[in-house]
């Protein structure tokens, strides 16, 4: 979760994560609890044993009395059971997991080893690994109900080194039956040890999602602005497949991408056998992508004669082929079966044009930023 807010700290000079509520707790039950009211009065709420208070109103008060953050803006998203992280220094409030939600990440790293064009969460060079690990086991400790699936993502989570395997391990153990996918450039495991480490760690149900963007090195390396990275991430699959870990592989649609569409299918289906899945991604329109537009804009309506061979070159030899962020408005017919409702739903919006369309329910909508830039062909159907 990417949610976020700000107020004023007090009284703690060290990151709490805890889980929300709402309504006051008896005194056994507020360990790890994070009491959240519009507003709190001293002499109205008890609050010994909170491991902090969030409030809109000013807490002249009760500063003396519990970790807290006041004059918080926005408080209203956050819900009972909802697990946030608060900081000392600037006053933020960030959601990391919401247990009503199916699309709940771990964040790993701000770091990467690539710094791709159409970038969502462009990098930043800072040693954040140690601390954002410690925040992720406590995240999962926290974690009550096992979810149905968890993403990892960051940056680039194998930069985490022995650190990622230590994450993995303990979602194996709390959680072996959820759905782990990981989101990743593929190239570390180009080094066949970090692959054999992988499978050390043995999470029953664990999924890789790398990037491949052209069957031409060249491009890929310029889309992903990194030397010899076609090649790492090559054999980082094989090494993956060697060791039986599964693979999906993920395509961004924009001008870089599209024209050799249907040649980079062939590879995949020459070379790539193994997949288990490839998705076929519209351009999401943040982080770095809207400095980059003039290069990577195409209208998704005018790239449909290469989205469809790509298409049917998979599908029709038993490949597992799906189209995210796409509106079925803009897909032709034939392609609406392999359309998906990818968009997470803490970022997933439809616009005006949508609200009378017969198959909204269906469709999966645009980005929250989609309102700055959008296919021209959007209506109701």
């Amino acid at each position: 979760m990417r949610l976020a807010t700000v107020g004023k700290p007090s009284n703690f000079q060290k990151q709490i994560i805890g889980i929300v509520s709402r309504d006051p707790l008896p005194k056994e039950s507020r360990t790890d609890r994070i009491f959240i009211s519009d507003g709190v009065s001293t002499s109205a709420v008890d609050l010994d044993g909170y491991s902090g208070v969030l409030t809109t109103s000013k807490l002249d008060g009760l500063v003396d009395l519990a970790p807290s953050i006041s004059s918080v803006r926005d408080i209203e998203h956050l819900r009972t059971n909802d697990i946030v992280a608060i900081e000392p220094i600037n006053g933020s409030i960030r959601t990391l997991y919401r247990p009503d939600s199916q699309d709940n990440v771990i964040f790993t790293t701000e770091r990467c080893n690539s710094n791709c064009l159409m970038c969502s969460q462009p990098p930043q060079d800072r040693d954040d690994v140690e601390a954002l690990t410690e925040r992720n086991l406590e995240l999962i400790r926290l974690i009550d109900t096992p979810p149905s699936r968890l993403v990892i993502t960051g940056g680039e989570p194998t930069l985490l080194g022995e650190r990622l395997f230590v994450l993995i391990a303990a979602l194996r153990d709390k959680f072996p039956q959820t759905y782990v996918h990981m989101l990743t450039n593929g190239r570390t495991f180009a080094w066949p040890d970090v692959a054999a480490r992988l499978t050390e760690v043995g999470h029953p149900n664990f999924v890789l999602g790398i990037p491949l963007y052209s069957d031409d090195s060249t491009i890929h390396d310029y889309v992903v602005q990194a030397k010899d990275a076609f090649d790492q991430t090559i054999i980082g699959l094989h090494h993956l497949a060697r060791y039986g870990l599964r693979i999906e592989i993920r395509v961004v649609l924009h001008g870089l991408t599209v024209r050799r569409l249907p040649q980079l299918a062939e590879y995949i289906y020459r070379n790539l056998t193994f997949v288990e899945h490839i998705a076929l991604m519209g351009l999401e329109n943040i982080g770095y992508a809207p400095r980059n537009m003039d290069t990577l804009w195409v209208d998704p309506y005018d790239y449909q004669d290469e989205l469809e061979s790509a298409v049917e070159i998979l599908s029709t030899r038993g490949m597992n082929v799906s189209i995210y962020n796409h509106q079925l408005c803009v897909l032709r017919k034939s392609l609406w079966k392999f359309a998906r409702k990818s968009i997470s739903d803490w970022k997933n919006i439809y616009l005006e044009e949508c609200e009378s369309c017969g198959v909204r329910e269906q469709c999966g909508g645009f980005f929250a930023w989609a309102t700055k830039l959008h296919s021209k062909h959007i209506h109701s159907i």
